[in-house]
């Protein structure tokens, strides 16, 4: 009996005409499978098979492909969107398959300029020009990671295209596979905001939630009544438009407010259109001559303001004074943007959710739950993850939250309309919203406009009004943000926790143990490895700045010794690079040698699991728990110069307690001598005896 080849079930077959390129994918609910696209059609459409509701439309447009490789490519995408995958590869998401084509078309484009006609022609030298035409033009290394994928699949899926294929297998070619040496990721691909761009950001979001909303929302509500109250036709309204129009203006009379303008108006022309919403009749009916007579009487005796302010007071505080003058008609809908923009930095910053994590936030996600008092106990946010978990309709998960979240939430069910049920939707005063009253998410790349629109109306405001607290630039220009950022720098905000805390108590560790508590425990993908990620290089940054200045060669305490030889094999580990490590040098040295040294402010950690105190009996975590660390116990301690000094400062409280000894209770002055007697004798151990207690 003879053997079959791996790769025969593989074997090119005819692609019939009418073949539909979604028939193995799952489809969004109502889709109708008939209705898809088939192989023959020159644009397949596959936002059918997308389930995430901020992407944008996706579809494979083969009329963009230089003509000879239409045919090879088709064949490719088919086998990807509706075969089986190749022998040690995994089926791809309809999205991933889209970022190939678009891969591909850069390929083929650059290629056609080189006049190779087939894919069989294709040469080593012409895709080690192509790597080199990469490193010139494409400053991400994942990008051009992608990129170089997607052309090896032109060779992994030789046996399904019979219309043309790669001669030989990329990956064998060693200029192919390597890449620049220290090459820096770009600037918006997932990098930290830098501390300086974070904190302001941070601090007008909050101000846009808790001091600038309401004033926002209530003027929504008075910009809603205005665009739907019924508009009376020219007809309709004879007879009764001077009854209806009086107090109109009269309103203004009683205030001596100048009447609607236009925004970029000289000042003399009144704003029909928006008198006429207030009046409640269609525009044309204002300009006959009755009308026109008692509006150019107001005219003269009120003037004419530079826009169609509306009529909702500002109550929002800003140092002691109104935030803004009053909010127009025109510019309403960019401030609902710029809060729903608020509110997006504020969940996706203060929760760690991914962006297609945030978009999936429906209107009652939330939840609070409270103890028997009725104290708050958790506030909880329910949506959808992705990332890892396998189906590409997402799985139900909880987030733990704080409070800067949950007002996040409440502002955003009031932007939207009862029966728009997706938080960020379009807002329902957006021009894309009036056009189709379409209920879709704004996507990733809109989404990225709008956080850079938020930083830039944060620096025009604080240039018009004096104020010095608008986001800086970063290497003399502004700084891009991205949607990917913000869960970096949170997760890298936690493992740091720099002195002080931004936007007033915003407290990582404790929004640490919220968010572990809550998506971690529900998440294949949660935030929790990332944090601990950014720990890991935090702490060998500061394991190597010890080896460096040999501060390792100057333990005390029980396990000195063992933390001394342990820093010493990781010195030679980092000295090895002979430069200091950058993050994601020190992460790759911290995953193959960590030496599991855990420095802390009394006491340096040598961890040895057997010898640990701090875990309840039946347990083996991976790591010591620090916060319930043992130090005049435990046989893991070491002792740093500092670690020393923060024992003898404890020292010197509690003998400033003793000194008071006659006023102190008996069970009290007790433990204070025991407290003192075990950090003497920590210190004594560790050669370095204290003064004598002083008691009063």
């Amino acid at each position: 009996m003879g053997l079959t080849h791996p790769l025969a079930e593989h074997a090119a077959a005819a692609i019939q005409s009418d073949a539909l390129v979604l028939a193995r994918r799952r489809l969004r609910r109502g889709t109708a499978r008939a209705t898809t696209s088939r192989f023959r059609d020159q644009v397949w459409s596959l936002t059918p098979a997308v389930h995430q509701r901020q992407t944008t439309a996706h579809t494979l447009d083969f009329r963009a492909l230089p003509e000879p490789y239409v045919s090879a490519v088709k064949e490719l995408m088919f086998t990807l969107l509706a075969g089986k995958p190749m022998p040690g590869e995994k089926t791809a998401s309809v999205i991933t398959i889209h970022g190939y084509f678009s891969a591909l078309r850069g390929f083929f484009s650059w290629l056609d300029q080189r006049g190779t006609p087939s894919l069989g022609e294709i040469t080593s030298g012409d895709l080690i020009d192509y790597q080199t035409h990469l490193l010139a033009t494409q400053p991400q290394q994942a990008r051009r990671q992608t990129l170089r994928r997607a052309v090896s699949l032109l060779w992994t899926y030789r046996h399904a295209m019979p219309a043309g294929h790669l001669a030989f297998d990329p990956t064998r070619l060693d200029e192919w596979c390597q890449d620049k040496e220290g090459q820096r990721r770009g600037e918006n691909k997932n990098a930290r905001i830098p501390e300086q761009v974070m904190a302001p950001l941070l601090v007008w979001t909050l101000r846009f939630l808790d001091d600038f909303a309401d004033d926002i929302l209530n003027a929504l509500r008075e910009w809603a009544r205005l665009r739907d109250a019924p508009a009376l036709s020219r007809d309709q309204a004879q007879g009764t438009l001077l009854v209806r129009l009086a107090p109109v203006l009269d309103r203004y009379r009683a205030v001596a407010r100048p009447l609607p303008g236009h925004e970029l108006g000289d000042g003399t022309s009144v704003n029909i259109p928006h008198l006429s919403r207030e009046v409640g009749c269609h525009r044309s009916s204002l300009y006959s001559e009755q009308a026109m007579a008692a509006i150019n009487r107001a005219k003269d005796e009120l003037g004419v303001a530079q826009s169609a302010w509306l009529w909702t007071e500002i109550r929002g505080q800003l140092d002691g004074r109104p935030w803004r003058a009053g909010i127009s008609y025109q510019e309403l809908p960019e401030l609902v943007r710029l809060l729903q923009t608020a509110a997006y930095i504020t969940t996706s910053y203060l929760s760690g959710m991914r962006d297609s994590e945030v978009k999936h936030i429906r209107r009652r996600c939330l939840r609070i739950e409270t103890d028997s008092s009725g104290r708050v106990c958790r506030r909880k946010i329910t949506s959808l993850a992705f990332k890892g978990e396998g189906k590409p309709t997402g799985t139900r998960a909880t987030w733990v939250v704080g409070e800067p979240v949950v007002r996040a939430i409440q502002v955003l069910e009031q932007i939207h309309l009862r029966d728009q049920n997706w938080l960020f939707a379009l807002p329902p005063c957006s021009k894309e919203y009036a056009k189709n009253r379409s209920n879709q998410t704004r996507g990733l790349n809109q989404t990225n406009k709008d956080l850079n629109s938020f930083r830039d109306w944060i620096n025009t405001y604080c240039q018009e009004h004096g104020r010095k607290d608008a986001i800086p630039l970063v290497r003399s220009r502004a700084w891009r943000l991205h949607t990917g950022q913000f869960r970096r720098t949170l997760a890298w905000f936690i493992a740091r926790r720099p002195g002080g805390s931004i936007a007033g108590a915003i407290a990582y560790r404790h929004l640490s143990v919220q968010m572990f508590e809550g998506y971690a425990g529900t998440s294949k993908s949660g935030f929790r490895a990332e944090a601990d990620q950014e720990s890991a290089i935090a702490r060998g940054e500061q394991l190597h700045a010890m080896v460096e200045g040999h501060e390792h060669e100057q333990l005390h305490g029980p396990s000195a010794g063992e933390a001394q030889a342990r820093l010493e094999k990781f010195g030679t580990r980092t000295r090895f690079l002979g430069r200091t490590p950058d993050a994601d040098q020190m992460q790759k040295i911290m995953k193959r040698s960590d030496p599991k040294i855990y420095p802390g402010k009394f006491v340096t950690c040598s961890d040895n699991p057997d010898r640990r105190m701090c875990e309840r009996p039946g347990t083996k975590a991976m790591e010591p728990n620090l916060g319930g660390c043992k130090p005049l116990e435990c046989r893991n301690v070491a002792l740093t110069a500092d670690n020393i000094r923060s024992w003898e400062e404890q020292l010197a409280s509690i003998d400033h307690q003793l000194a008071l000894g006659d006023r102190l209770a008996p069970l009290v002055l007790a433990r204070l001598m025991q407290r003192r007697d075990e950090i003497a004798g920590l210190l004594h151990r560790a050669a370095r005896p204290p003064r004598p207690a002083v008691t009063g």
